[in-house]
């Protein structure tokens, strides 16, 4: 006898269409899985034994062969216990192979019979809907996730025989369903707040500029002066994700298992601060098994490196792609995997060793053999993919002692809001989302500037050494500052300032 059953493999952040085959025939008593199985695949014949015993069915005493296609890809995890496990039934005829045929199957069994929860059901989810199917069966932890999705039935079941009983019409389960607009409508902005922060207005608009183009930025400064207090609270200034962006975002996160069962979609905007002995596997993704690393966990999100020269220099020139092209390509001899890997990175550092190279209180005590050396670890391709560098002095101490209150971030997150909504609108047709995703023929479309404008850069890149990458960054800098002002036309003022955030980088770190 055999059945076939619907079920799914990650590859990447997606997911791709299994087929599970099983075949029952006369002979030894054997369970064979074959198609590329790892491990985890190829333990699940003690699993799904133990399982089918232990809720009451019959485990056939055959020869039970089961196929994993396509046969050539790579099948790994726990998901495949239930589909195996109920094509068994259906090859026995305990279950009408005609409705099994509807869904798409997932799920980790215990030797009790119990559906454990399983990673990339969001993806899962996505396939199938793409394929037309019914609906998707898998594990009551993962329903909430999954049913984020419209157009496709999601049923959460806990045990074997609730999954048997339902594919045979013996008893009704009702589809997982979840109010995203409501979830949308119930975000509060609980993050830390600007208005916390005493002085630093210069850094402050900075990072407004920021948000508002989503551009790279770089704080330099001494320690204490608030560089990692006003990245913290870099967040509460953002733009909300749309769905697109949040189902980008969970999809990342469901693959990875870092999805709370508590939480179907993520709706903040990430921030990821990995500490400075991170390897670029743990950046970039890789490993073994390769999984997302933490630029992809940041995706639409912020990237916030405290410590900037701390981390390995390999592991910096590793963000050159991401930087550039929003994604990171891990090949492997098997194949090659694409992760999403838009995000905005923000820096901080200190200007020497000591920190205290710029600080006009205190004495540097570097030799500056030693503050080269420090300032080296970061290249110049990388500091050219970073548009906004800026300084970050210590705060005055008639600053901390300031009985006014500081603009708040919601005052703030409405601007950038504002600029984030005239971007999107310009940009519908190119299918882009702010200024920092401007390539080359749409920045000659969408950033003309005047002659005097052009002279202005012209004389900024003799004077400071600019590349021709600096150049493209200014203008999209200039780009963010007029739509803050919800201004079309880009004027010279908007490139002064522009210019202003990039002589830093010739300033102090070289």
């Amino acid at each position: 006898m055999l059945a076939k059953i619907n079920s799914a493999v990650l590859s990447g952040v997606d997911a791709r269409l299994i087929d599970v085959e099983i075949d029952l025939s006369q002979g030894l008593p054997l369970l064979s899985i074959v198609g590329l199985p790892d491990l985890a695949v190829k333990e699940s014949k003690d699993r799904l034994r133990s399982a089918i015993k232990n809720t009451g069915f019959h485990f056939p005493v055959k020869k039970i062969t089961v196929n994993l296609a396509p046969a050539d890809l790579k099948k790994e995890g726990s998901a495949f216990d239930l589909p195996i496990s109920l094509g068994i039934l259906a090859a026995e005829g305990v279950i009408k192979r005609e409705r099994v045929k509807r869904y798409l199957i997932v799920g980790e069994l215990s030797l009790d019979g119990r559906i454990k929860a399983i990673k990339g059901a969001l993806p899962i989810a996505i396939l199938a809907k793409k394929l037309g199917l019914q609906g998707v069966i898998l594990p009551t932890g993962n329903g909430a996730e999954a049913a984020v999705v419209s157009g496709v039935k999601i049923f959460g079941m806990e045990t074997l025989p609730q999954v048997v009983g339902f594919l045979n019409g013996q008893n009704e389960h009702n589809a997982v369903s979840i109010d995203v607009p409501k979830l949308f409508s119930e975000v509060s902005n609980d993050a830390e707040d600007y208005a916390e922060v005493k002085g630093q207005a210069h850094a402050k608009r900075a990072l407004e500029i920021a948000a508002a183009g989503g551009h790279n930025i770089l704080m330099v400064g001494p320690p204490g002066s608030g560089k990692t207090m006003l990245a913290k609270r870099f967040p509460s200034i953002l733009p909300r994700m749309h769905f697109e962006e949040s189902l980008e975002v969970t999809q990342v996160h469901s693959v990875t298992g870092l999805l709370s069962s508590a939480v179907p979609l993520l709706l903040a905007r990430p921030f990821r601060a990995p500490h400075h002995s991170i390897s670029d596997a743990g950046l970039i993704g890789g490993g073994q098994i390769p999984r997302p690393g933490e630029v992809s966990l940041a995706h639409n999100g912020v990237l916030f490196l405290d410590e900037l020269p701390e981390f390995k220099r390999n592991v910096l020139e590793v963000l050159r792609q991401p930087l550039e092209e929003g994604e990171v390509t891990i090949a492997r001899a098997s194949g090659s995997l694409t992760y999403p890997a838009r995000f905005m990175l923000l820096a901080a550092m200190n200007p020497c060793p000591c920190g205290y190279f710029t600080d006009p209180q205190r004495n540097c005590v570097c030799a500056p053999s030693a503050i080269q050396r420090y300032r080296s670890k970061i290249s110049g391709p990388l500091l050219d993919r970073i548009d906004l560098h800026i300084e970050v002095p210590a705060v005055p101490f008639r600053d901390l002692t300031l009985e006014t209150q500081d603009e708040a971030s919601d005052t703030i997150q409405k601007r950038v809001q504002i600029a984030r909504t005239f971007q999107s609108n310009r940009y519908q047709p190119e299918g882009l989302r702010c200024n920092a995703q401007l390539g080359p023929k749409q920045l000659k479309k969408h950033c003309k500037i005047d002659e005097a404008s052009k002279r202005l850069v012209e004389t900024a890149m003799e004077r400071l050494g600019l590349s021709a990458r600096a150049y493209n960054r200014i203008i999209k800098v200039a780009r963010s500052i007029a739509d803050l002002d919800q201004r079309e036309n880009i004027s010279s003022a908007d490139i002064s300032e522009a210019v202003q955030y990039r002589s830093l980088d010739r300033k102090i770190l070289t």
